[in-house]
């Protein structure tokens, strides 16, 4: 289970220019033998924020935006029942594809993951699709040909099936190029008073011990674009320097470290400062490295900053771990992409989610 969890600490931010790209992202993710965690979970995403949340163990549909729960119950309830089956399928087709890999048992992982993205300045449209078992590129679908692509010989056989299908084959270009992008346009201007906002970051220098790294620690930021870098005597200093990934926080915003390894006498000797700088927000966030900025937890039991990545850990277990895998995939922007079957009114009109067979 530790490999799978380390795996899923590498999230990325979607967004090259705050307010430029947009996206609406499914994430459908089964599990086996994990221990106190759901087999199935459902998260979907528009550009950073998450607006509905499924899970296997409570067996409820969640919104999680304000602007999510104006819609009517029927909805909702048709959604519980969809991801119910999906449930059902999901659990099936983990235990088909170990069987496919000769695995036994043990933690297996598997990720259905569609979406799309339209870019406000270009007006360019791209669609997303892919089948992950295990946190490898399993199935893909081609926008280009409008078929799925086996990527490894175990996934031939749902290859020919879902290709035999033409007419489903096409419904999801469809999908792709009109009913997915007018659903993003309409949660973007629904979601804008939290889509469109910047929230300025708290910055600390974090240390261990005198020997340890110092840590640039900036946190409660929205957008999630950020850089974080370190200036040593006015100019970007990379040496001994180890930037870690940006990652969510419980309340939708974010935070990211990045780690100096320096002795004290040169940071004495020179200008070391951490600069922060967020999309959207203009004003650089400036912590200069002296030994009065630094918080330590020497002789201190429970350091004040400990909770505060323990906690987004946390948080990665229980949304992030169903995000990350595909968001790294989005990065590329490929131009693959994948559509449910579902063509209903309601999905068209409320969040462009259909039901997911495999």
């Amino acid at each position: 289970m530790k490999g799978f969890i380390l795996m899923f600490l590498g999230i990325v931010h979607l967004h090259e220019a705050f307010g430029a790209i947009h996206s609406l992202m499914h994430f459908y993710t089964a599990s086996s033998d994990i221990p106190s965690f759901p087999e199935f979970m459902v998260v979907e995403m528009v550009d950073d924020v998450q607006m509905v949340h499924y899970d296997s163990n409570s067996q409820k549909v969640v919104p999680k935006q304000d602007w999510m729960k104006q819609t009517d119950a029927g909805f909702w309830e048709s959604e519980r029942e969809k991801f119910f089956h999906s449930q059902q399928s999901f659990k099936v087709e983990v235990h088909i594809l170990m069987q496919r890999f000769n695995q036994s048992g043990g933690v297996h992982i598997l990720q259905y993951i569609y979406g799309c993205s339209l870019d406000n300045e270009s007006e360019q449209k791209e669609g997303f699709g892919q089948l992950r078992y295990n946190g490898e590129n399993f199935l893909e679908y081609d926008m280009n040909d409008l078929t799925w692509k086996s990527l490894k010989q175990q996934a031939d056989f749902m290859q020919d099936k879902w290709n035999s299908d033409s007419s489903r084959l096409v419904f999801w270009k469809i999908y792709f190029t009109q009913t997915c992008i007018e659903c993003l346009k309409k949660q973007v201007v629904n979601g804008k008073s939290i889509l469109r906002r910047t929230v300025p970051p708290s910055v600390s220098l974090l240390q261990k011990t005198p020997s340890s790294p110092v840590t640039c620690h900036a946190t409660g930021f929205y957008p999630s674009g950020v850089k974080v870098v370190w200036i040593k005597d006015g100019q970007e200093h990379h040496e001994d320097v180890e930037y870690g990934e940006t990652l969510q926080n419980d309340d939708g915003t974010f935070q990211k470290s990045t780690h100096l390894t320096v002795k004290p006498e040169e940071w004495k000797n020179n200008k070391y400062q951490c600069v922060v700088q967020v999309t959207g927000i203009k004003e650089d966030f400036i912590k200069v490295l002296t030994e009065s900025e630094i918080q330590t937890n020497r002789g201190d039991p429970a350091p004040n900053f400990v909770p505060i990545i323990g906690g987004v850990v946390a948080l990665l277990l229980v949304v992030v771990v169903v995000v990350v895998v595909g968001v790294v995939i989005w990065k590329k922007r490929s131009k693959k992409g994948f559509i449910p079957a579902s063509t209903s009114d309601s999905d068209s009109e409320n969040s462009g989610k259909g039901a997911q067979k495999i």
